[in-house]
């Protein structure tokens, strides 16, 4: 999940225009998630082991990830709605937020 809060709200990778050198390539300049920005949350087991191994096991590494991102993106979305704002790219910085209500049609 620490993930995908990361993709929704800070990770981005800058290229470069002209050479295509990358830019955001420490962690200095790449935004992830740290433990202060990250609530708490529980977590639950579904034992459903899968007869296609011996071992019932399933590969389920960023399986938080998936909802994560749609949850974060829909609920910005649906927070600036009210300004008719339908859509926002990821990572949805505090700049791109902000601009995106600055240039919300006026009603």
């Amino acid at each position: 999940m620490a993930q995908g809060i990361g993709q929704a709200f800070s990770e981005h990778l800058v290229y470069d225009r002209h050479s295509g050198q990358l830019l955001s390539s420490s962690l200095m300049d790449y935004g992830l998630p740290r433990a202060d920005e990250v609530c708490t949350f529980e977590m639950d087991e579904n034992s459903a082991p899968t007869k296609t191994n011996p071992l019932g096991v399933k590969g389920a590494g960023e399986a938080g990830n998936v909802g994560a991102l749609a949850a974060i993106i829909n609920a910005v979305v649906d927070a600036l709605s009210p300004l008719g704002i339908t859509h926002i790219d990821m990572p949805a910085t505090p700049e791109k937020v902000w601009r995106a209500i600055r240039d919300a049609p006026r009603r």
